[in-house]
């Protein structure tokens, strides 16, 4: 590309997945890269679809500023953070698999591990089944232990793979943005799932309102003619809108401040739901001036969201 000129900006569709590699070559070479959306599918139904007609496409939407948004860098304590909870999502959830199982065999086993085991609490169940001892029978008793405590043994581990990696993720988050530890509702899961949407390079979102909307919690115009409205935002990051969704629930129980909000917000008519989708909108400003602390915060923090309809 340095042949036909000075290079500056690059567009590249992907930046998180196939365009990775693309993406940290160009920044290591000082040029900016923003995201581009896929190809219209209007546009590609009529004049078909080929690499070059979408590199075309891509150089245009960023030349022509359709794609504003940077790409993330991807260099930092973010992008462990982002790797390391991938393998928490998968312990937690073959961690819960293997739970749901065990309870199932429970339910159908031989009265006499039933009844030894349908009263005690999970805990219990996987502290006595892991120390079964089934021996070389092959009868239906001995093979339900051994297979309870396989799935035991099994749960046991997650576990404490889990208190691994939440370990290494307490001191990245410590280390990466502590004053965001120090909010109400915002545990070690909550904001590593927040700057992971973020990304290393949070300067990169223009304004809270960007950051809104990348979580999902910024309600949408719908608005025709004389009925105006706004409904509810279903895309952004899901993992992110969750994250705000879980500190919310958390400050409803710990946070007086959104007590009496809520409180006030209840007596004019709005729902439960309505009003957590405004604190969460209230929770991703603050957040994003967490992250970006540089920014002034004047005028725009005062703004109230208005709740989806």
């Amino acid at each position: 590309m340095s042949r036909f000129g000075e290079v500056n900006l690059g567009g590249a569709e992907g930046t998180g997945s196939y365009g990775a590699g693309l993406t940290r070559y160009l920044h290591d070479h000082d040029v900016r890269v923003v995201e581009i959306d896929r190809p219209n599918r209007q546009r590609r139904r009529r004049r078909g679809k080929s690499d070059p007609e979408d590199a075309v496409s891509a150089a245009r939407a960023a030349q022509g500023g359709e794609a504003k948004g940077l790409a993330k860098t991807r260099d930092g304590n973010v992008e462990s953070m982002r790797v390391l909870r991938v393998a928490r999502s998968s312990a937690r959830r073959g961690r819960t698999q293997a739970l749901n199982q065990m309870r199932s065999l429970i339910s159908t086993a031989p009265d006499t591990l039933r009844s030894e085991l349908r009263e005690l609490t999970i805990y219990q169940v996987l502290e006595r089944t892991s120390a079964y001892r089934p021996g070389t029978k092959r009868d239906i008793v001995s093979l339900t232990k051994e297979t309870l405590r396989m799935l035991a043994r099994r749960a046991i581990a997650l576990e404490d793979e889990v208190r691994e990696i939440d370990a290494v993720l307490k001191a990245l988050v410590t280390e990466t943005a502590p004053e965001l530890c120090d909010v109400i509702g915002v545990g070690t899961d909550v904001a590593s799932a927040l700057l992971v949407a973020a990304g290393d390079n949070p300067e990169r979102l223009r304004n809270e309102a960007a950051f809104a909307h990348l979580c999902g919690t910024s309600p949408l115009d719908a608005s025709s003619g004389k009925n105006q409205r706004h409904r509810l935002n279903r895309g952004g990051d899901r993992q992110a809108n969750r994250a705000l969704h879980l500190a919310v629930v958390s400050r409803l129980r710990l946070d007086p401040r959104t007590q009496a909000y809520v409180a006030k917000k209840t007596a004019e008519g709005h729902s439960t739901m309505e009003v957590i989708r405004c604190v969460k909108r209230y929770l991703a400003r603050e957040v994003y001036y967490l992250l970006n602390p540089g920014q002034p915060a004047a005028g725009i923090a005062r703004r109230k969201p208005r709740a989806a309809t």
